[in-house]
């Protein structure tokens, strides 16, 4: 899952941004409307964690552009106010739910793993595919009832990788979905993670590599079907 956190507090953004890295949620921060603008015309992301009071376009005019972007991503609008018509007017500029400042971190990602479940279609809270189980919650993996200990990133791969159902998802797309805005295009963190990942889920290997398109959960054969030896 990837985050645009909207703050101008620069100690709150950053804490946000760090505690959510800690949750294996990729974050990214803007400061201000502008920067929000700029950085939703730029990045695709899940979720946005969006301050009312910024400077430049307020909260609810990003909040508003999101709408008519047509996007569908869902908005967690944060205010020091917690009068009804102050949230009345979030939700009529978009908001999908509301946080009041001084808020608990664990508070904030459980809204939003909620927010994500419900923007994945109601996808049930604990994603079962090919023998994995993936809850995002707990942040727990188990492979055929066997629990298996991550690093965030590879958990953060694995949770795009299972969301996908056995679809293929490209390097690109997983480094758009599992890493931040400071990730370099040209690295080879993607591949290098998903051989650290297959391994430590064990064998027989549970992802396949799509030659020169990307990687996918190896769910039973369909016919037409063809894949290449595991490797990142």
């Amino acid at each position: 899952m990837r985050v645009l956190v909207v703050e101008d507090e620069p100690y709150l953004a950053e804490a946000v941004r760090d505690g959510l890295r800690l949750e294996a949620i990729a974050a990214d921060v803007a400061g201000d409307g502008d920067a929000a603008l700029e950085a939703l015309g730029v990045n695709s992301y899940d979720l946005v964690v969006l301050d009312r009071d910024i400077p430049g376009p307020s909260g609810d005019e990003v909040a508003r552009h999101i709408v008519a972007s047509g996007s569908g991503i869902p908005i967690l609008m944060l205010t020091a106010a917690d009068r009804i018509d102050d949230k009345a007017s979030g939700f009529e500029s978009g908001a999908d739910d509301y946080l009041t400042k001084p808020f608990e971190l664990r508070e904030l990602v459980l809204r939003l793993r909620a927010l994500d479940r419900r923007r994945g279609h109601a996808r049930p809270p604990v994603r079962e595919l090919a023998g994995l189980r993936l809850d995002p919650f707990r942040r727990e993996v188990f492979r055929d009832g066997r629990h298996v200990a991550l690093t965030r990133k590879q958990f953060a791969v694995l949770e795009v990788l299972v969301d996908a159902g056995g679809g293929v998802v490209s390097a690109e797309d997983l480094l758009e979905r599992a890493w931040d805005a400071n990730a370099d295009p040209f690295t080879n963190a993607v591949r290098i993670t998903v051989s650290a990942l297959r391994k430590r889920l064990g064998e027989p290997w549970v992802i396949a590599t799509v030659p020169g398109v990307g990687y996918r959960i190896d769910t039973p054969a369909r016919e037409g079907d063809s894949w290449t030896e595991p490797r990142a």
